[in-house]
């Protein structure tokens, strides 16, 4: 969640996107503040993208998301260049793509980005293997070569042992999963996903967030997520950008979005959020402070710097309790370090704050949040909690 250490890898300046046949000579009309719908009476063109400045950081989950036509899904065509804008400029790691020849282009799609489609875009005569492994094979990689890690991709998103099926024997989120690997499998660094889960049951969509928040962890992929669904980007997103008519009206974290809207269209969004079922843990969560490794009573103790704080212990990464720095420093070295843990309930970062609320308001301490391996990722401070809850 710390997006300010991590560096920019997308960078969008002066973003405009007209469609029509004379776009270049309505563009001057566009920047003179001519509105969407003037535009389309007095000269027929469509304005799609007006003026779009925006960073995306390396390892984010940024969202895109706005009504139908408020150019949510244009824009993310334009980062990997299925749509050139009428003016504007498209970096992706310091480079212009928009200098790129069509060789280098197409070098980019396969290499930088994959994309993952709202209603699957499977191969339906090609069997699941063969739909994960498509990617790296029209890079020409021998099937020998991606089997192993198409067979990989299907068990981390939970197909192992459907690689011989069809796409059409497979479910809505199953043929999901499938499309999500596949977009791994090509080891993109930059995930770009239309309406992704929106073709999905609410059961299954929420299953799918779920996965991808907890994929990520592991991954720290930069993924491109676009939705018109606000709960959707509150829960998934580690920044979100809101358009209206083609227009960026706010960029900002979950939390900015539902405390501290910028417009009345952004506050109306918000207004009827629930925020303890939207939020989740790693929106909120914050780096874990005192975390100390050891098995032992003693050797805890070394690292304790005050004895007003809790402690959080890890072994080997694996996050095994949490303790009074106090009453470390008051116990013998032979006491078992098990025996002196504040039992505490864990939480993954996928968990909504409303599961987390009841036991926050009974326990002093800030709570774990942790991954599905056991690894420490942060802490729900109370204090952080009950400012999002109460505004």
């Amino acid at each position: 969640m710390n997006n300010t250490e991590k560096d920019t890898l997308i960078e969008i300046n002066g973003l405009y996107q007209i469609f029509g046949e004379q776009p270049d000579k309505v563009l001057p009309k566009v920047k003179a503040g001519a509105s969407k719908d003037d535009i389309l009476a007095e000269t027929g063109h469509t304005v799609g993208l007006q003026d779009i400045n925006l960073e995306v950081k390396r390892g984010e989950i940024f969202v895109i998301m706005g009504l139908s036509g408020s150019g949510k899904s244009t824009l993310i065509r334009h980062f990997n260049r299925l749509i050139d804008p009428t003016a504007g400029e498209i970096k992706v790691d310091g480079e212009n793509i928009m200098e790129l020849s069509l060789k280098d282009l197409t070098t980019f799609r396969r290499h930088k980005m994959a994309m993952v489609f709202q209603h699957f875009g499977l191969m339906p005569h090609r069997c699941v293997l063969d739909n994960v492994g498509y990617g790296l094979a029209i890079k020409g990689e021998k099937k020998a070569e991606w089997k192993p890690k198409a067979t990989s991709w299907l068990e981390t998103v939970g197909l192992a042992g459907y690689e011989d099926q069809y796409p059409s024997q497979l479910s809505g989120g199953q043929q999901q999963r499938v499309g999500l690997a596949r977009a791994l499998c090509t080891d993109a660094e930059i995930l770009l996903m239309d309406e992704a889960f929106s073709a999905l049951d609410p059961l299954i969509r929420n299953e799918m967030q779920e996965q991808l928040i907890e994929l990520q962890e592991t991954l720290q992929k930069t993924i491109i997520f676009i939705t018109h669904d606000l709960d959707e980007a509150l829960r998934i997103g580690d920044r979100i950008a809101v358009l209206k008519d083609g227009k960026l009206i706010q960029v900002g974290t979950p939390v900015d979005i539902v405390l501290k809207p910028t417009d009345d269209y952004v506050k109306a969004f918000a207004k009827g959020v629930n925020r303890a079922r939207a939020l989740t843990a790693h929106t909120i969560m914050s780096p874990c402070q005192n975390v100390v490794e050891g098995s032992t009573v003693g050797q805890i103790k070394e690292q304790i710097t005050d004895s007003n704080k809790q402690l959080f212990v890890v072994e080997q990464g694996i996050y095994k309790g949490v303790i009074p720095a106090q009453a470390v420093a008051e116990a013998a070295d032979d006491v078992s370090l098990e025996s002196l843990f504040t039992p505490l309930k864990t939480f993954h970062s996928a968990s909504p704050l409303q599961d987390i609320v009841p036991v926050a308001l009974v326990t002093p301490y800030s709570l774990p949040i942790t991954n599905k391996k056991g690894e420490l990722k942060g802490q729900i401070e109370a204090h952080k909690l009950a400012k999002v809850l109460d505004n």
